[in-house]
């Protein structure tokens, strides 16, 4: 039997080393561990300090009892402290560091568990999509899952190898807990994750990727296109892929054949023919009037039926005739004000029916401020809202729930240059990624609502970050009734 994972790392066709580095095995408790890791710091640092990584890794996941994100969360600090007393130890070493994504997938639970530092990235195919899920720690990966440059520019941006992150970088690792990222998913059965450096997808876009591991072929197979698909694009750099599927055959719903009128007899027919004991033909005289007298009685039972619901009908119509027009105002009122206008309207349905991950919004078109009487949804995966001109969103004075409502399904939403005004709740946020970029807040009681939903019954590692104010922003805030801040 095949397994369900396989890994493969190429040095590509410019460099002569590879400092990328992976793991793909089995480990304690049916779980698979999937790692790919990929140095920094020269041509030797760049190798020391992913070999470290890989062997604590290996290591300390080998068996794992208790929390799996806590294990893996103490096993990148380990990496680091090993990495880092390395460098003192060698100056010829001091500049290298690695940056390192790593999975515990579960398949028999169907859940998998990833821990993630740097720019190597983890996907996840579901139904035929491919979902990033984690972040890239570096400029232009913010700039890219915040919807500011498209994929193709990131991947020719000449600040792309820059990263923010990376084990051995520093101690602040042991302190910081946003330092590492992390997280918990379901893992369905026909899912399936990759793991990957930067080799990959500085040369091959999200598209290309989808169509080679969503093809037929093993795993193998698509790991290998995966790597020749890099090279054949340029190979700049080391190449790593790693896959795991979970190969458990999806559940199907089986459906029921419905039972005829024959088939529901038959098996009272034959327990009556099997239990039921010989009869005197005396007994079957009598018993040939009985249909008789039977369809006498239902007769009289359907007319007597037919006179009670042309009663309840009369007396129905009766009831509503005399109440007829007596709808109360607040009734009224409520349908009332479930009419949107013209203007709130065509905007919900410009964020609807955006193909693309930015949505630009032009002063030209929404002229006056949009007085909005119920709540803007976003649901998007990502989306970039960015307004030319000013545009002011404004409560209408029945309205009082918020104004913008962003879905627990979306992952990075950044808002350039919008205004909110006399909102009890501006921008109520569900699970996600939030960044303002020269937002206003006039006369808001709060200016972001934030809810955080956790699976029952699970341990838990989360970081409550504050919204992502980028430094080119001007975040207002909110004014009192008598003015004073």
């Amino acid at each position: 039997m095949a397994e369900n994972f396989y890994g493969v790392t190429d040095p590509g066709k410019v460099r002569d080393n590879n400092e990328d580095t992976f793991l793909a095995k089995k480990v304690s408790n049916g779980l698979v561990l999937a790692a790919v890791i990929d140095g920094v710091g020269g041509y030797n640092g760049g190798e020391v300090a992913a070999a470290i990584a890989r062997d604590v890794v290996a290591a300390q996941l080998a068996n794992i009892n208790g929390d799996i994100i806590q294990a893996m969360i103490d096993t990148f600090k380990l990496a680091n402290k090993n990495i880092v007393d390395k460098k003192a130890e060698d100056r010829e070493l001091e500049s290298m560091a690695c940056v390192a994504t790593m999975a515990m997938v579960d398949v028999p639970n169907n859940q998998f568990y990833y821990a993630h530092v740097g720019d190597t990235r983890l996907y996840l195919l579901r139904d035929g999509s491919l979902v990033k899920i984690s972040k890239d720690h570096s400029f232009v990966g913010f700039l890219e899952d915040s919807g500011r440059i498209t994929e193709t520019a990131a991947m020719n941006h000449p600040k792309r190898n820059e990263i923010n992150k990376a084990l051995g970088f520093t101690t602040q690792i042991d302190t910081d807990e946003s330092f590492i990222e992390t997280g918990q998913s379901p893992f369905l059965p026909g899912d399936m994750l990759l793991l990957c450096s930067d080799g990959l997808t500085d040369m091959v876009d999200k598209n290309q990727i989808l169509s080679i591991i969503t093809g037929e072929g093993t795993l193998k197979d698509k790991a290998t296109t995966l790597i020749d698909a890099a090279n054949a694009n340029g190979g700049r750099d080391n190449v790593t892929a790693v896959l795991v599927k979970n190969d458990k055959d999806p559940a199907k719903p089986i459906a029921a054949v419905p039972a005829t009128a024959e088939t529901r007899k038959k098996p009272q027919e034959d327990n009556v023919m099997a239990t039921a004991p010989r009869e005197s033909k005396s007994q079957s005289k009598e018993e040939e009037t009985t249909p008789m007298a039977q369809n006498k009685t239902n007769g009289l039972t359907i007319i007597l039926g037919i006179l009670c619901l042309v009663f309840l009908a009369t007396s129905v119509w009766l009831y509503m005739s005399s109440h007829k027009g007596t709808a109360t105002p607040q009734t009224a009122d409520t349908t009332a004000q479930k009419l949107r206008n013209q203007q709130e309207v065509k905007l919900q349905d410009a964020i609807d029916e955006m193909k693309g991950d930015t949505l630009v919004l032009s002063d030209t078109v929404f002229k006056q401020p949009i007085l909005l009487t119920d709540t803007l949804h976003i649901d998007q995966d990502s989306l970039y809202v960015k307004v030319k001109g000013n545009i002011t969103l404004k409560r209408d004075t029945t309205y009082h729930g918020p104004a913008l409502a962003i879905g627990s399904a979306s992952k990075h939403i950044v808002l350039d240059n919008l205004k909110f005004e006399d909102f009890d709740v501006a921008i109520h946020v569900t699970n996600s990624a939030l960044g303002l970029v020269n937002t206003q807040f006039e006369n808001c009681k709060i200016s972001i609502q934030k809810n955080v939903s956790f699976y029952q019954k699970k341990s838990v590692n989360y970081y409550f970050e504050e919204t992502n104010i980028l430094k080119d922003s001007i975040a207002k805030p909110t004014k009192k009734a008598n003015g004073t801040r």
